[in-house]
Formats: C-alpha cells, sequence, structure tokens
C-alpha cells in the first residue's frame, strides 16, 4: 500500500510538472490581441507625431509611418517626424515573442513649416560666390582614374543668367585632356539635419559624370569613408536618364555603396530638383519630389554630424565609365541650392 500510494503521488506530481509546463508555452506563444495605436501631432508645425502602441502578449511593433520609413520598436512608444505636410496611413504590425502578428491601421494629418535656412540663387553674374564656394583643384579625382583636371577659372565654373554653370571642355591642361570645376562650401558652410533642394541639369555625353553631393566636415580628421558620403544625385552619360542617390561609409563604399537608381525623363534637357531629407532617424533622397531611397539613421553609422556641398562635372574614370571622343563640351547648370531647417 505504501508502494502504491509513492508511485501515484510520484506519478500526479511528473503530469503536474508538464502540465504547467504547457501552459506556460501557451502563455508565451499566444498571439498579440487588443492593439490600440494613438497619435498626438505637435501643434507646432514641426511635423513631430508622438505615437504610442499597446497590446496584450506584444514584445516588439514595427511602423510603417506612411512616407516610405520603417522602425522596430520594443516599446511601442516613438515619436517621428515628418518632412512634409499631409495625410500618412500609419500602419503598426505588433509581434510576439513566437513571431504572431496583429495589424492596426490609422492616419494622421501633419502640417510641416519650413524656413530657408541657406542657400544661393546663383543670381549675380560672375564667379562663384566665394563666400560660399572654394575650389578643389588638380587631376585624377581623387583615385577615381577620371580624366579632367579641376581648375578655379571662369571657362569651367560660371554664373549666368540666373543660373551656376559647371563646364567640363575636352582640352590640353597640365597634362591632362579635359578640364572641369569643383567647387566646395567647405569651412564656408555645412549642417546637420535638414531638407536640401538642388534645381539643375545634368551634361549629356559619354563619360560625363556629374554630381551634387556631401562630405562630413570632419573629414580631414576621419577620414574617407569613416566621415560619411551622401550623393544627393550623380548621373552618367553612359546611362542616360538614370538617377543615383547613394550613402558612402564603412563598409558600403565604392561599388559598395548604399543607394539605388530613379529613371527619369529628359536628365540633360530639362531642370529637374533633386532632394535629401535627413534627420536622427532616417535619410531620404527624392528626384522630383518622388521618394526612391531610404536609409534608417542610427548612432552606428556617421550622418549625425556636419556636411558640406560638392558641385562637380568629372569626365571617365570608375564611375563615368567610356568616354566619347566626340564630346568636346559639357556643362551642368544649377538654378539654386537650398537648405530648409
Amino acid at each position: 500500500m505504501k508502494t502504491m500510494s509513492f508511485i501515484t503521488i510520484l506519478s500526479i506530481s511528473i503530469m503536474s510538472l508538464f502540465s504547467c509546463k504547457k501552459d506556460s508555452n501557451n502563455a508565451t506563444d499566444a498571439a498579440p490581441t487588443n492593439l490600440t495605436v494613438n497619435a498626438t501631432v505637435s501643434t507646432d508645425s514641426s511635423g513631430n507625431v508622438a505615437f504610442v502602441a499597446n497590446a496584450t502578449n506584444a514584445t516588439t511593433y514595427d511602423y510603417d509611418y506612411g512616407d516610405g520609413s520603417f522602425a522596430t520598436v520594443a516599446s511601442g512608444a516613438v515619436t517621428y517626424k515628418y518632412s512634409n505636410s499631409g495625410t500618412y496611413s500609419v500602419n503598426v504590425i505588433a509581434k510576439s515573442a513566437s513571431g504572431q502578428t496583429i495589424a492596426k491601421a490609422i492616419q494622421v494629418t501633419v502640417k510641416v513649416v519650413s524656413s530657408v535656412f541657406w542657400s544661393d540663387e546663383f543670381s549675380i553674374d560672375g564667379s562663384p560666390d566665394p563666400t560660399k564656394w572654394g575650389n578643389n583643384l588638380g587631376a585624377g579625382g581623387w583615385g577615381n582614374n577620371e580624366l579632367q583636371y579641376y581648375t578655379a577659372r571662369l571657362e569651367n565654373a560660371i554664373v549666368q543668367g540666373g543660373v551656376l554653370k559647371i563646364k567640363l571642355i575636352k582640352e590640353s591642361y597640365n597634362g591632362s585632356s579635359y578640364t572641369s570645376a569643383r567647387l566646395l562650401s567647405k569651412s564656408k558652410f555645412a549642417f546637420k539635419y535638414g531638407k536640401v533642394e538642388i534645381r539643375a541639369k545634368s551634361p549629356a555625353g559619354g563619360g560625363t559624370w556629374p554630381a551634387l553631393w556631401m562630405l562630413g566636415s570632419d573629414i580631414d580628421v576621419n577620414t574617407w569613408p569613416a566621415c560619411g558620403e551622401i550623393d544627393i544625385m550623380e548621373h552618367k552619360g553612359n546611362e542616360l536618364n538614370k538617377i543615383y542617390g547613394t550613402l558612402h561609409y564603412p563598409g558600403h563604399f565604392g561599388g559598395n555603396g548604399n543607394g539605388a537608381t530613379k529613371t527619369i525623363s529628359n536628365a540633360t534637357t530639362d531642370f529637374h530638383i533633386y532632394s535629401l531629407d535627413w534627420s536622427a532617424t532616417a535619410i531620404k533622397i527624392y528626384v522630383d519630389g518622388t521618394l526612391y531611397h531610404t536609409v534608417a539613421n542610427s548612432d552606428a553609422i556617421p550622418f549625425n554630424h556636419e556636411f558640406f556641398f560638392i558641385l562637380n562635372v568629372a569626365m571617365g574614370g570608375t564611375f563615368g565609365g567610356t568616354v566619347d571622343p566626340a564630346v568636346t563640351n559639357a556643362t551642368m547648370e544649377v538654378d539654386y541650392i537650398r537648405v530648409y531647417k
């Protein structure tokens, strides 16, 4: 009797143990329920919206902000800054530890008012404004095997009729077969975060390589690619109408840059607006108001310090490619460059 009693008790104990374990696993594996999403839009026209998502059994929340940006938030609470006024459909997916989900969508209407922080309208004929622009001088394209020699001559960079003209010329100059200009705002203007608009028209011709881009202002002590590079627009004359937007930084530089392309119409015959929307949470690149590349910003990548502008036209090299010998001159025109805060 004592032996039977002991076995019975032991069996009940074991069954109870497995029963508790099974219940525990069921609780862990339960799908999220009761998802709520609330949004508080800032009244100061800054574009800030405070979101709070909450669900039973959820461990993380995936946000689609409706403007091409995404984020995973463990707590469910996050503040996001929209760059443009509008009504956005925001989708939130709550996930359990086992990956089960529940989703909810809401709409938010945001008003954003920004002002021009810095600009060059290129309204005065003659040399580019020396208070805003300096020149890189020399050949080779700093390791890119380009064919042009960059000068500070009016023949290669001049403001005429309300636009900046950067002119590539086929000529023998200091051992190079072409001349051009590379303007930069280094030591004259740099900024951290904001929206950039550049209205420009690309040059035509095989081998031409115009660029509207930025480098980290700490480049002298934190050499490339550690300083970071933001290419707002690049175009290859050999790939007519394909626009490149790219970020370069450690692990993603050269041919492995973090970028995307967008095909547009008339890149070399019409002006287009090339834009950058840069914040602590995201870096977005647009052409004519269309977003085509987004990179989530964080402390892990070097895009949280000041950057300066570079405007140039190169010829050939590692990106420009095969040069058409019939190209004797090519001009990039820039109507304006504006930074909004």
